[in-house]
């Protein structure tokens, strides 16, 4: 009996993570071709190949007017203004991001164990996200490339 119920519990969990990773898949699919058209060589890098930009270079590090932060590669609302933060590492900084807006895959490259963030619509690479962000609100540190975002000013 418990072994039936071992196997059960393991087929229904195997349904539920088969699911789950059809709803993680992007909307916007394009070849690598029609990528690299629309994106500048620096985009591509960051949000096709999972490059990073050199900290403290990038055009939103260190910006803070009222907006909203929108995929680079497909116009995707990602963050908001009032969830940015500085936070000295380089990068732009935001404690949460738009429900829905991204999605999340675990990355071992480079000899680390990190949580990678990518567009939820397109699959565009953002950055990563750490529990090391501002307490007193989500605890997250969503460290985000400037070149794999737009920032859209309050009118």
């Amino acid at each position: 009996m418990k072994k039936i119920f071992i196997l059960l519990f393991l087929l229904v969990l195997q349904v539920i993570l088969a699911q789950n990773k059809k709803v993680m898949e992007p909307e916007i699919k394009k070849t690598e071709a029609e990528w690299k058209a629309k994106l500048s060589d620096q985009e591509y890098d960051v949000l096709r190949k999972k490059g990073t930009e050199r900290p403290y270079t990038g055009e939103y590090w260190d910006h803070f007017e009222k907006g909203n932060y929108v995929c680079a590669a497909c116009d995707n609302l990602l963050f908001t203004s009032d969830t940015k933060y500085e936070s000295h590492c380089g990068w732009p900084s935001f404690d949460q991001a738009v429900p829905g807006s991204v999605i999340y895959e675990k990355d071992t490259s480079f000899g680390m164990i990190r949580t990678e963030v990518m567009c939820a619509k397109c699959g565009g690479h953002l950055g990563h996200v750490f529990d090391d962000g501002p307490q007193e609100t989500t605890g997250k540190r969503y460290c985000t490339n400037s070149v794999s975002i737009k920032f859209i000013p309050n009118k």
